[in-house]
């Protein structure tokens, strides 16, 4: 007989995930869950209850962010404009480089904790091909633009997480701007 999660135990687990995940955004992933424990308001025990290891807990978080991507590259590739919606995605990445740092890393790097989101990792990659396409076969982007043009692009983009916070969020920016002027068939 399986019992229904008590409303505090919800409230709990969803404290654990929301603060583990701010905290593994800006700080990575090597924060000690009593750490995580503390910033919720919560004891060590009552974490490891929800979650028996601390790649229970990475995992949660990384389901979470990987189905917010998901959601928006399906948004993206219903937008009927494809310049709004590979700019758009463009443009989240170089913001989430900065948001997300911790969380990015894990998921485009070579952690451990990323490899179970492959799959979906490759979806996205999918996905943004054919945002390339869609915006090349609308002339919203230059004669000969790639795949592997916009991708090159994301990985400079991805390169600034190495900056300071505050200096890596005006060069994302930046380079996003540079980016898009690149790509775009429009004239200034």
């Amino acid at each position: 007989m399986t019992r229904k999660p008590r409303t505090d135990a919800k409230r709990d687990r969803g404290q654990i995930v929301a603060v583990a995940r701010a905290a593994f955004a800006a700080e990575g992933l090597d924060l000690p869950v009593r750490e995580i424990a503390r910033r919720a308001g919560l004891g060590v025990a009552t974490v490891y209850r929800h979650f028996p290891s601390r790649s229970d807990l990475i995992s949660a978080v990384l389901v979470e962010q990987v189905t917010l991507c998901g959601a928006e590259m399906r948004a993206a590739l219903a937008d009927p404009d494809p310049w709004r919606a590979l700019s758009g995605t463009i443009r989240r990445f170089a913001e989430r480089q900065v948001s997300d740092r911790g969380l990015n890393e894990a998921l485009l790097g070579s952690h451990a904790a990323g490899a179970p989101f492959a799959e979906q990792r490759r979806a996205h990659a999918g996905a943004l091909a054919r945002l390339v396409e869609r915006a090349r076969s609308a002339g919203a982007v230059r004669d000969g633009v790639s795949v592997e043009d916009v991708r090159v692009g994301l990985l400079a983009i991805a390169s600034f997480r190495a900056l300071p916070a505050e200096k890596a969020a005006a060069a994302t920016q930046r380079l996003a701007n540079l980016l898009l002027a690149g790509l775009s068939q429009r004239q200034p």
